[in-house]
């Protein structure tokens, strides 16, 4: 029922004007008349992309529910178990750096097997995660709860994936705009996940234990999901195929670079303020509530703009759009920096939500077609490699920065968002290099 409805919805988008009725030439016919057929039997066939792009968003609205629900009790739970206060934030490091030391098997067995086997596997994880946490918490145990952010930490590599199997079956025209849409399933994720927090967060005597016992729900429903995708296997290397270029040559490729500095600073500096945001709420007089609410607020800012985002890039091409997105995020840290009343919180965060969106999926869409299909499994391994170890710099750096600046919570906020400024530079400078080298260079 849910897949009915998502499809539907994604067949209804507008792709690319849909030419009129075709009509039987017949003398006197007009140019215009054979320039109509001609579009029609060029215009790409994206109904295989659509459909999955509505199992994507999909999975983005039921598996990526645990997402926000972890962010938001992560660093509470944490901060009850840990032995020193500066530990809060590790079982969100530990989901992070779980990612990105997954993010290239998790790649290359889907290269070899398929997306959905490589995507069922992730969700295994996310249900595995959920219960060694949850009996972490019941034995009030920090390292087995550290053990199972760790093993979340595959799914969170495997979700990483999903706005690259958006494109897989895409055409060029139609390519941003399904990233864009998968990324949109994340609106419906900011709904439940935050709420499922708050409807389990003290359903037991334990607190968070209901959290992480609903992360196991979710994982072994949306699991199904994946055996409605119709995303072929590639097929398995042979001598007679082009091997690609190496990751160093990859890397080596000013756009892809490019792409990678973007993608790295766009996350990481979102998660680097993220986590450090419920403990910052709570900390300046906040309740656990509140601090939902603007975790809430803060991923619809993150998803919401993706309805538009491919639109956007289409219109206005992509390096603009990460260039805004970059923007966005230094307005975020500037209103973070004026003060730390609640309407405060919610500005600031929603800002960042909406520079991610922009930077991650800009620099995803410049990504995703500045490598061959050949080269996907290793481009995109590296890729997420690299951003997710950006973003696990960042997720231990949060910890560190607000809990151990002399112990006050606004002191150390406002070190959270001071750090992000050397990196936007990073970042703008990489961009401006790219956009002002002459155009006959191969990129």
């Amino acid at each position: 029922m849910i897949h009915a409805h998502i499809s539907h919805a994604i067949d209804t988008i507008p792709d690319l004007p849909s030419p009129s009725p075709l009509r039987v030439l017949r003398p006197g016919s007009t140019h215009s008349d054979m320039t109509q057929i001609s579009d029609a039997q060029t215009r790409p066939d994206d109904r295989r992309a659509k459909r999955n792009v509505a199992v994507l968003v999909g999975a983005q609205a039921i598996l990526g529910a645990q997402m926000p629900m972890l962010f938001t009790v992560g660093g509470l739970a944490g901060q009850s178990l840990a032995p020193n206060p500066c530990y809060a934030t590790l079982p969100i490091s530990l989901i992070v750096l779980g990612s990105m030391l997954a993010a290239t098997p998790v790649s290359g067995a889907m290269q070899k097997w398929g997306r959905r086997i490589g995507f069922a596997i992730g969700a295994l994880f996310g249900a595995l995660g959920g219960m060694v946490g949850a009996y972490g918490l019941y034995l009030g145990s920090f390292p087995i709860f550290l053990a199972g952010s760790f093993l979340t930490g595959v799914y969170m590599s495997a979700h990483g994936f999903y706005r690259f199997a958006a494109a897989d079956t895409a055409s060029e025209e139609f390519r941003p705009k399904a990233i864009s849409y998968v990324m949109a399933g994340g609106l419906a994720a900011a709904l439940i996940g935050p709420q499922l927090v708050k409807f389990t967060a003290e359903a037991y005597v334990i607190p968070f234990l209901g959290t992480y016992l609903a992360v196991i729900g979710l994982n072994a429903v949306g699991v199904f999901l994946f055996l409605l995708l119709d995303i072929p296997t590639p097929a398995p290397v042979s001598a007679d195929m082009p091997k690609g270029r190496s990751r160093r040559e990859l890397l080596a490729t000013p756009r892809i670079a490019v792409a990678v500095i973007c993608a790295m600073v766009s996350y990481a500096l979102m998660n680097l303020v993220m986590t450090s945001t419920p403990l910052a709420v709570v900390g300046c007089g906040f309740d656990t509530g509140d601090a939902a609410n603007v975790v809430t607020a803060h991923v619809l800012a993150m998803y919401v703009p993706s309805f538009f985002t491919g639109h956007l890039i289409a219109r206005f091409g992509v390096e603009k759009i990460v260039a805004a997105g970059l923007v966005v995020l230094a307005g975020a840290g500037a209103v973070a920096l004026s003060g730390v009343e609640l309407e405060q919180f919610f500005v600031a965060l929603i800002l960042l939500g909406i520079g991610w969106n922009f930077g991650f999926i800009g620099a995803t869409t410049m990504l995703a077609g500045a490598h061959e299909p050949h080269e996907r499994g290793r481009m995109q391994g590296l890729n997420d490699l690299l951003v997710f170890g950006g973003v696990t710099f960042a997720s231990l750096a949060s910890g560190g920065l607000m809990n151990c600046s002399g112990g006050n919570a606004q002191d150390g906020w406002m070190a959270v968002n001071l750090a992000m400024a050397p990196f936007l530079a990073l970042a703008g400078g990489a961009l401006i290099w790219l956009v002002l080298r002459p155009k006959d260079v191969t990129a």
